[in-house]
């Protein structure tokens, strides 16, 4: 019986040609820190806009009747999914700007971090939108699920590689401007 050669081994491991680390492109990535600064500094800016259009739109009174009204203080679906659209609408306008010319939210911008796919490059903006930050937004509005999803997902900075499960469902890494 003859031994296969290397290209006939159904066994042979496939070969590929793998893109080398981005540390050793010179691209380092944001420290745990700056991420957490940038999501503050976003965060702040979500809630300067988002809180006066919820008081005028009387979402303040509607929680206060649901605390009072069910034990858990849940606001009815239909709300919860209206707001979550306003604030998704509002997130484009506000950060689609900066995703879209640089990978970068303002508060990225402001730290000198950005988002990048796994090679380095600038993911596209519906990569960014609909994979990296949709996905995010819909299951933190889930009642308990989200809350959950929320943390895990933040817990996740503390891997080796510092991406978080929206990291991981886009393809993204955060990494230093240079």
């Amino acid at each position: 019986m003859r031994t296969p050669s290397p290209t006939e081994d159904p066994y042979r491991s496939p070969e590929a040609d793998l893109a080398p680390p981005l540390e050793s492109a010179g691209i380092d990535n944001a420290d745990r820190w700056s991420r957490l600064a940038a999501v503050l500094i976003d965060g702040a800016i979500s809630m300067a806009v988002m809180f006066p259009l919820m008081y005028v739109g009387g979402v303040w009174d509607m929680a206060l009747e649901a605390g009072r009204s069910n034990a858990f203080g849940v606001m009815p679906l239909g709300t919860t999914l209206l707001w979550a659209v306003i604030g998704l609408a509002l997130f484009v306008l506000i950060q689609g700007y900066p995703l879209h010319t640089k990978g970068q939210t303002w508060g990225k911008k402001a730290l000198s971090i950005k988002v990048v796919d796994m090679q380095g490059g600038k993911p596209s903006f519906a990569t960014l939108l609909f994979k990296r930050y949709m996905p995010t937004g819909v299951i933190a509005n889930i009642p308990c699920v989200g809350t959950l999803y929320v943390l895990v997902d933040s817990l996740m900075i503390f891997r080796q590689d510092q991406r978080c499960l929206h990291d991981l469902i886009a393809g993204t890494r955060v990494v230093r401007t240079n």
